[in-house]
């Protein structure tokens, strides 16, 4: 009987040895020296990134890992996506990770008045996107910044960016007042991406808008530089004067030469400007002009606009730029 008891004993921990090296084979750390980033393709099984882990050299062995998984770890669902797994990670922490963890996500901004050829390329050049786009319409992109995941395409990316400037476009022109001179939400985005382009000071943009909203109410040329120039590069740094026959080509974009809006818009404009159309600044004020510190100065006459363009030359030249 002694020795069936010591028999029985022996096999009892033999027994619990086997179950502490069991679980100390999931709870001790696995393979991975150093922060890894690791992918979980869409629709995959918890077999394939068992395997997928041995084959990268993050556990010692995708079979103990998938039995180890099944016994000892949650039932719960693993995600898709790109996950960082933290070195010295154990494998019930992978295992957590790709259950529970936070995919990550890369961002890319498109700033307010960015062209739509420029955000094209800044989408093309995002390695870590995939599949290729056309150049979105000119206007249809709400500047703002978007997160992504590595191998997400670029065609889903765009489609939230523009999904953003239908939705924000839709509520904005809802809210308009009387004093907006535009009929449509098309037209609204054609003057929000002229007023873009002509300030870069957040507290004009209702102004510029008021004196642009006077002259299309009164059927006045916008006589916008940057329309002028946008069908010559597509929104892109004209990187010289602009030349008087450009000034004096009656194409549908140039507002020095045609009255009205232009045909399109010439940016991609932001929420500030969208909405400065919608309820622009109640003035007078016709004419503007930089006055040197980054803003302007407006005016109501075109005499008064004239002493204000000659300041502004006379500062120029002062300062060496003419």
């Amino acid at each position: 009987m002694r020795k069936l008891g010591l028999a029985l004993g022996a096999v009892v921990l033999l027994g619990l040895a086997g179950l502490a090296w069991f679980a100390s084979g999931w709870y001790a750390s696995a393979d991975v020296e150093e922060d890894t980033s690791f992918i979980v393709p869409s629709g995959s099984t918890l077999t394939a990134v068992a395997r997928q882990l041995g084959e990268e050299g993050l556990i010692d062995s995708s079979d103990a890992f998938l039995l180890r998984a099944k016994i000892l770890g949650s039932g719960d669902p693993i995600q898709a996506g790109e996950f960082l797994i933290p070195a010295g990670a154990s494998p019930s922490q992978i295992l957590d990770t790709f259950q529970h963890g936070q995919v990550i996500r890369r961002f890319v901004t498109v700033p307010e008045g960015l062209p739509s050829i420029l955000v094209w390329e800044r989408l093309m050049a995002e390695d870590l996107l995939t599949g290729k786009v056309e150049v979105p319409e000119e206007g249809s992109v709400l500047p703002d910044t978007y997160d992504f995941e590595r191998g997400e395409s670029r065609a889903e990316v765009l489609a939230r960016m523009q999904g953003a400037m239908d939705r924000f476009l839709a509520e904005a022109w809802e809210k308009r007042t009387e004093k907006a001179v535009v009929k449509t939400p098309e037209e609204a985005i054609i003057l929000a991406s002229i007023v873009e382009k002509e300030t870069a000071v957040p507290e004009e943009r209702r102004m510029v808008a008021g004196a642009l909203s006077n002259r299309v109410r009164i059927g006045m040329m916008l006589g916008a530089d940057a329309t002028t120039i946008y069908p010559i590069t597509k929104g892109k740094p004209l990187g010289r004067r602009i030349r008087v026959s450009e000034l004096r080509d009656k194409n549908l974009y140039n507002t020095r030469a045609i009255a009205g809006l232009p045909v399109g818009p010439i940016t991609n404009p932001g929420r500030e400007s969208i909405a400065a159309v919608l309820d622009p600044a109640e003035t007078k004020a016709l004419y503007y002009v930089a006055d040197g510190s980054g803003g302007h100065v407006f005016a109501e006459t075109l005499e008064e606009h004239n002493r204000n363009a000659a300041a502004w030359r006379k500062l120029r030249r002062e300062r060496g730029e003419m």
